[in-house]
């Protein structure tokens, strides 16, 4: 088995009064357009619709109030009831990813189910694309009604209705909103109210602004009864604010995280949230690790969180912004019902850590890697609830890792832009700015403290948590989650080895080079535009970009094996072969970077995506053994490298296999495999052979030589991993 292979946007809301007569419009196509016209289908019939409040006028009808136009279909959700009883006026927020033209940022959204019924929706841009159009977004609204235990479609519509505003968070204490979070600690009761902050003019941060929904975010360190501030524990709170309905959403995080606060350590405390007055949640002896965070959320006014969003997963994949998973696979029962009975006990609760590995660097075949994990792609792709709380559920619990760092000067994730020395690797004096003439390296543990932690984590075998937990939920929490990852994994090196504040990963694993490739390419990506960590992701993944690009891309004395083939990466066989795997790994998260639209991961694609393709296509080895765990590429660590791939399999394979006739009967007996059948394990989810396929798709999708053939080949093979069990490697060509 493969080892490890295996700043808030603008509000805006679409006041539409709810109208039986208006015309039923077709569910979204799966399909995205490439034109700039709304994707959906034909186009729906256009409705003239007065603003909220008043009545539906028809479009024949001179209207005596300013109206607004329905435009066609963008893409649709499903939303469920999941509880027995029927609800009414039931909120919803969900993150909403939009292809390039679908809708501009003037633009409003409506639902409308099948039967006409429409729904107003707020719609909060974070982020979009270079033509200027929305790229990510937070909708909410009101479901007037589902019966007990019902789905029904509603269609997002463009249209061109006015924009409503929000409010401020003292709407909150007219309502009589409060809601606080306390530490004991060694019989001291440290406490901190959201209500409080917002009493005396603290400052907050406005996520959601409009008719529908407002969310503030307020923080402040837990204080003790005479005034002392904790040195370390902060509590945020982000608060979701539904007016009509005067029900609040309680998002609490308690935090360990402050990246130069002198002394830092694990703390034991008698953990406590109240709403309303009343203990919600409460964790007697909690150790919370150094450099860590835990959350849970709550409601106020009475609990509203019986909606499941189910997402277009075609309108999803065919915007980029998620890898082309094979839509084919079908999930059985039984892997939702898996994932459900692992969903339980400590591995769940604050400083747990769900479905991840205690240790990262771990060997193996495992369902945590990839462009996504296991868990994560099976929700992606089934929309299924037990899926999706466990995808959740864990990018909740990456907090728990001690990988968080923020900065108390911009009280966001501390940024390599700003401390290009930091790092929590080699020795201080490393870490010596040269500008500034201060040393950036984080404090040590406390002298006789506890800063031991359960959990390694590590580059190379580092899950995707976040990145899809926030695209669906548009939660700042998962937002903050997914920097944390990024930032953490460039400035985890020497700085001198990073080239300091270009963040290089090359000194790192290929597959470490991989996934924080994949990682940083995300958080460029999906970072709201407001957000001053945007160019510095942006600026990074640059940094690395170019460097590839100058090391392979553009370099005529490149390798012709199209495969990494620096320091880190020749370490196998006594520094003479790479692990085709790992390069595997490398070549999907480039692929993954160019379709999210960076022309640099493009560029690089061109000549990375050529390395599978060769293991399948070129006459020197056979096809068979393409998905070798190791491959030789000289004769030594001083020797040049090999020419042709006849050198490579001469080098790597055993002369009785290069003597027996590739594909045949007599070398699949040699082999002990059936005939056609791959070399690496591949019945396995998490096989060699399952680590190349991303790569290869990511080759056809860039349309180079060969690469269709390569594919064709791949597909025709006789043994194949069942996905249904767990689909984190089943990407297949756009």
């Amino acid at each position: 088995m493969a080892c490890g292979g295996g700043g808030g946007g603008s509000g805006s809301t679409a006041g539409v009064a709810s109208s039986t007569s208006a015309p039923t419009v077709p569910a979204a196509a799966a399909a995205v357009a490439p034109q700039a016209a709304p994707v959906g289908g034909a186009a729906a019939p256009e409705a003239t619709v007065s603003p909220a409040g008043t009545a539906a006028v028809p479009a024949t009808t001179a209207a005596t109030t300013t109206a607004y136009t329905v435009f066609g279909v963008i893409t649709d959700v499903r939303i469920q009831n999941i509880t027995a009883s029927a609800q009414t006026n039931l909120p919803v927020t969900f993150g909403q990813v939009f292809a390039a033209g679908d809708l501009m940022p003037a633009d409003s959204l409506v639902g409308r189910f099948n039967d006409g019924t429409e729904v107003p929706l707020q719609l909060d841009v974070k982020a979009t694309h270079p033509d200027g159009s929305v790229r990510h977004a937070v909708v909410s609204g009101l479901i007037p009604s589902l019966n007990a235990s019902e789905t029904r479609l509603l269609s997002l519509m463009k249209t061109n209705a006015p924009h409503a505003s929000g409010m401020g968070p003292k709407t909150l204490l007219l309502n009589g909103f409060s809601s606080s979070v306390h530490a004991t600690i060694n019989g001291v009761r440290y406490s901190v109210s959201a209500d409080d902050i917002i009493k005396t003019g603290g400052a907050y941060q406005t996520w959601l602004a409009g008719a529908v929904a407002n969310e503030w975010q307020v923080s402040a360190p837990l204080t003790s009864a005479d005034g002392v501030a904790h040195p370390h524990l902060t509590a945020r709170f982000a608060i979701r604010w539904y007016n009509d309905i005067k029900k609040a959403r309680v998002d609490v995080t308690l935090e360990n995280n402050w990246a130069y606060e002198p002394n830092p350590q694990n703390f034991t405390y008698d953990a406590e949230v109240m709403v309303r007055g009343a203990v919600v949640y409460s964790k007697p002896g909690l150790t919370h690790y150094h450099h860590s965070r835990w959350r849970k959320v709550f409601w106020w006014g009475g609990d509203a969180s019986q909606a499941l969003i189910k997402h277009n997963v075609g309108y999803l994949i065919a915007s980029r912004a998620v890898p082309n998973y094979d839509q084919s696979v079908v999930v059985p029962e039984a892997t939702f019902t898996e994932l459900k009975s692992k969903w339980t006990g400590a591995a769940i609760e604050p400083m747990g850590i769900g479905m991840a590995i205690p240790y990262m660097p771990s060997t193996g075949g495992r369902v945590d890697l990839g462009l996504l994990p296991g868990w994560a792609a099976t929700y992606l792709l089934t929309m299924e609830g037990r899926a999706k709380e466990v995808t959740l559920g864990t990018a909740d619990l990456a907090g728990s890792w001690s990988s968080h760092y923020r900065d108390k000067n911009t009280d966001r994730p501390v940024s390599l832009i700003d401390y290009p020395y930091m790092t929590i690797a080699g020795i201080p004096t490393d870490t010596r700015n040269p500008v500034t003439k201060q040393l950036e390296a984080f404090p040590k543990c406390a002298l006789g403290a506890s800063c031991s932690s359960p959990y390694t984590y590590d580059s190379a075998h580092q899950p995707a948590f976040a990145y899809l937990p926030y695209l669906v939920t548009g939660d700042y929490y998962y937002l903050e989650e997914l920097q944390f990852w990024a930032m953490v994994n460039v400035f985890g090196t020497n700085p001198g080895y990073r080239n300091n504040i270009q963040g290089l990963l090359e000194p790192e694993q290929v597959r470490g080079q991989a996934w924080s490739m994949r990682t940083l390419a995300e958080a460029a990506f999906i970072t709201p535009d407001s957000d001053r960590l945007k160019s510095h992701f942006a600026r990074i993944l640059t940094s690395n970009l170019d460097w590839y690009n100058k090391a392979y891309t553009d370099n005529s004395a490149a390798n012709v094996f199209n495969v990494l083939d620096m320091k880190s990466a020749v370490v196998y066989n006594n520094r003479r072969g790479i692990a085709p795997w790992q390069d595997d790994f490398f070549t999907s998260a480039i692929g993954h970077a160019a379709e999210l639209g960076f022309s640099g991961a493009q560029k690089l694609l061109s000549w990375k995506a050529k390395a599978p393709v060769i293991r399948m296509t070129d006459p020197g080895i056979c096809w068979i053994d393409a998905a070798l765990y190791s491959m030789n590429i000289r004769d030594s660590e001083t020797s040049p490298l090999y020419k042709t791939m006849s050198q490579v399999a001469d080098a790597s394979e055993t002369a009785t296999f290069r003597s027996l006739e590739c594909g045949s009967a007599a070398m699949a007996s040699f082999l002990k495999l059936k005939v056609g059948e791959m070399t690496g394990y591949s019945d396995s989810i998490a096989g060699y052979p399952s680590n190349m396929q991303p790569a290869l798709a990511y080759a056809v999708d860039a349309r180079l030589p060969n690469a269709a053939a390569a594919w064709s080949k791949f597909m025709a093979r006789t043994v194949k991993p069942n996905y249904g069990n767990s689909p984190e490697f089943a990407i297949v060509p756009r």
